[in-house]
């Protein structure tokens, strides 16, 4: 099952320990005539790691640290090893990984094949750009290292491209020096979308992470309002005590909110408000909240500021037994502003108001299958109901085309509803012909698919 729950399929799953077993599971599924999925730690919200009535290869069990330099802060880890696993590792001695997403629990595999995105994209773009070299398993058995050196038309290709051309058995990758466990955090409030795009502008040339959350109900005037978090590493000699700070201890989350409430708990509490009449006044209580923290600043670990997904464990289930379809467009930075504001207004006038929408802003990578730009990004969690499922699909399809015509873009980490007309609007011909080039030298069996393949490519 995706992680936004919105759809289920059935397959075998299949878990290697090692390369060998990975090899054999190919060989496994091409004398049974079946096709293969990869699965890295299941994070993706759509279809993305879905193969029905196929092979799913989960490789979790795959999750060694093979090899660590301190001294430059280059990693080799298999491609099961997940985020948490590899920021443990580091931290210790003064490392922390360059880019991370909102959880913890991906996998480098799945980083990789999707490359992945955090609160500082602007500045230091996709984990693609921090990826020395990886050895990639094609379907065949063999297996290629590739490099910006060295097969690099695979290296482009294969970093973004959603597990299709064979699946990643290591990666180096270039860890971010770091001289506290800390981060300088603070917070500014902003009364409308006009006035969060002008936060940003003016951040965006200092600042190491710019995150915005927006109240996706507001009206009027209010349209767009919400708060922008703001974080900055700390200078060498800063922290006091940075063996104390970047110890382990110091980073993970409280078992508990308050000291009273398990965490693990708190998505059964936030169910009862995550409805049509609830969330507005959720967002509404955020807003205020955020209104009387305007400028205050904190210092926070690591941790705590990136992993929010984490911080409030299984929240996907607030939403209902139906799930959800998050839609996240990424639009040039001059036309973004007025996109997403239409994109909001259009909802709200469907009554299917988001009930989660989080801004960030990005810079162009040098990846085939690339949803990176030099705009924002707009992450917007749609509630799914028996009821109001066709609903928000085509809501989605409308949507599409006021990103399109803005000459956005689109990601497959987080998609549910992408079509192949749209895929190529915005990929173009050329790009998606370079690449199918290279699935059939590398995958000329057509072994390797999932259920968004087949929706969006074939």
């Amino acid at each position: 099952m995706p992680w936004g729950k919105a759809s289920a399929t059935m397959g075998w799953v299949f878990r290697p320990i090692n390369s060998a077993e990975l090899a054999d599971i190919f060989t496994l599924a091409r004398r049974e005539g079946l096709t293969i999925g990869l699965r890295g730690g299941g994070n993706s919200y759509g279809d993305a790691a879905c193969n029905e009535g196929n092979i799913v290869l989960d490789i979790t069990r795959m999750k060694r640290i093979l090899a660590w330099d301190a001294a430059s802060g280059v990693v080799t880890v298999e491609p099961g090893v997940r985020l948490r696993d590899l920021w443990e590792y580091v931290l210790a001695d003064g490392w922390w990984p360059p880019v991370c997403t909102g959880t913890m629990h991906v996998t480098m595999g799945g980083a990789a094949a999707m490359n992945v995105h955090g609160k500082n994209a602007y500045k230091v773009g996709t984990i693609g750009d921090h990826i020395l070299e990886f050895d990639l398993m094609l379907p065949n058995g063999e297996t290629i290292t590739c490099s910006r050196n060295e097969n690099d038309d695979v290296f482009y290709a294969a970093i973004g491209g959603f597990g299709m051309l064979g699946c990643f058995t290591s990666i180096t990758l270039q860890m971010k020096r770091v001289y506290s466990g800390l981060l300088n955090v603070s917070i500014a409030n902003c009364a409308d979308l006009g006035a969060m795009f002008a936060e940003f502008v003016r951040r965006v040339p200092d600042d190491d992470y710019l995150v915005g959350w927006v109240d996706t109900t507001a009206t009027g005037a209010a349209t767009g309002r919400g708060e922008i978090h703001i974080a900055n590493y700390l200078e060498p000699d800063v922290d006091p005590y940075p063996e104390q700070t970047l110890r382990l201890d110091a980073q993970h989350l409280n078992d508990t909110l308050f000291g009273i409430v398990p965490r693990s708990a708190m998505w059964r509490l936030m169910r009862p408000f995550f409805n049509q009449m609830g969330v507005p006044f959720v967002n509404m209580a955020k807003y205020w909240s955020s209104w009387l923290k305007d400028g205050d600043s904190y210092q926070q670990p690591h941790a705590q500021f990136h992993f929010l997904l984490n911080y409030f464990p299984d929240w996907e289930k607030s939403v209902g037994r139906a799930g959800l379809i998050q839609y996240q467009p990424f639009v040039p930075r001059d036309k973004a502003e007025s996109v997403f504001r239409r994109i909001l207004q259009i909802s709200q006038a469907r009554n299917l108001a988001p009930y989660l929408g989080v801004l960030k802003r990005h810079r162009p990578d040098p990846f085939l299958m690339t949803h990176g730009l030099d705009g924002y990004s707009f992450a917007l969690d749609y509630q799914v109901t028996d009821s109001n499922r066709q609903a928000v699909i085509e809501l989605c399809k409308s949507l599409d085309a006021v990103v399109l015509d803005a000459g956005g873009r689109f990601y497959p980490a987080k998609d549910s509803v992408l079509r192949p007309e749209v895929a190529q609007a915005y990929l173009g011909e050329e790009a998606i012909k370079r690449f199918r080039t290279l699935k059939e030298r590398c995958d000329p069996d057509q072994l390797l698919q999932t259920n968004f393949w087949r929706r969006v490519f074939t």
